[in-house]
C-alpha cells in the first residue's frame, strides 16, 4: 500500500508526541533516588545561664553555692549610726566580711558611712528608700523605692551596688523581680539564716539561732541597728569559725 507523504508526516508525528508523553509521565512519576543524608557537626550546647539579659526581671537566690566552705552575713543598713560604727569596728577586729543592704535615706541622712563601709573592704547593695512593707505597693511606688535607693548609693558610693533585697517581705513578688530587673540589679538577694535580731531576744539567743542554721553557701540575716546584734557579732564569728567556715561578701560567695 502506498502511503502518501502527508500521511507519514501526520504518522511520524503522532507517535513522537505519545513518546514524548510517556517519557513525561514516567518522569512525573519516578521517585528521586535516595541520597544519604549529609554530615552534620552539633557544637557542644551552651551552659545555662543564671544571670538575665540586663532589664529583664531578676532572678532571686536565698543562699549561695555549698561547694566552699563560706557564708555571707549581710546587715539591713539603717538605725542608730553609733551602733553601724560599733559592728564596723568588731567586724575588723574579727577580721570578717560584711555586706551592708543599705537604706537610701539612711546613706542621705548619714552621708560618710558608704566610704566607711566600702573603706573597710565590707560590700553596699540596695535595701530600698524608706524600708516600706514593700508587699503593699503597686508597681510605681515599688519601682520609686528601689530606683531612689540606686541612686543614693550611686551618690554616696560611686556606684549602684550589684543585689538588691526588698525590705518587708521574705520572698520578692514577681512584681519586684521585674521592677528590680528594669532598676538594673539581676539578682535580689533573700536569706537562709534569719535569728530575728530585729526582735531584740539578746546577743546569746540571736548567736545561738545563728550558730544552728550555719552551713557551706548559707545567706545570714542580720540588722545594724540593734545592740544585741552588735554584741553578737563576736560570738557569731567564733561559731563561724568553729564550723569551718570563713565570711565573704555576697559578691564573693556568688561568683565563686
Amino acid at each position: 500500500m502506498t502511503v502518501s507523504r502527508r500521511t507519514f508526516l501526520l504518522a511520524a508525528g503522532s507517535a513522537t508526541l505519545a513518546a514524548c508523553t510517556h517519557a513525561a509521565h514516567r518522569a512525573a512519576t519516578r521517585r528521586p533516588p535516595v541520597r544519604a543524608p549529609r554530615a552534620t557537626t552539633t557544637s557542644p550546647t551552651a551552659p545555662e545561664t543564671t544571670t538575665p539579659p540586663p532589664g529583664s526581671a531578676a532572678r532571686f537566690i536565698r543562699s549561695g553555692p555549698t561547694s566552699a566552705n563560706v557564708v555571707a552575713l549581710t546587715f539591713h543598713g539603717s538605725g542608730d549610726i553609733a551602733l553601724a560604727t560599733e559592728l564596723l569596728d568588731a567586724a575588723r577586729a574579727g577580721g570578717a566580711a560584711l555586706t551592708i543592704f543599705a537604706v537610701g535615706r539612711w546613706l542621705d541622712e548619714n552621708p560618710d558611712v558608704a566610704r566607711r563601709v566600702l573603706d573597710a573592704g565590707h560590700e553596699l547593695a540596695n535595701h530600698t528608700y524608706t524600708h516600706p512593707a514593700l508587699g503593699g505597693l503597686g508597681a510605681s511606688r515599688v519601682a520609686d523605692e528601689i530606683v531612689r535607693c540606686r541612686d543614693a548609693l550611686a551618690r554616696h558610693a560611686g556606684g549602684p551596688g550589684r543585689w538588691f533585697r526588698p525590705s518587708g517581705i521574705e520572698v520578692p513578688t514577681q512584681l519586684m523581680l521585674t521592677e528590680a530587673g528594669r532598676a538594673g540589679y539581676p539578682t535580689v538577694v533573700g536569706y537562709d539564716v534569719d535569728p530575728r535580731d530585729y526582735q531584740d531576744p539578746g546577743a546569746p539567743q540571736i548567736a545561738a539561732r545563728v550558730r544552728a542554721g550555719l552551713h557551706p553557701g548559707a545567706i545570714v540575716s542580720l540588722h545594724t541597728g540593734h545592740a544585741g546584734t552588735v554584741a553578737a557579732l563576736p560570738t557569731i564569728l567564733d561559731a563561724v569559725a568553729a564550723a569551718g567556715l570563713h565570711t565573704v561578701t555576697v559578691h564573693q560567695l556568688l561568683d565563686r
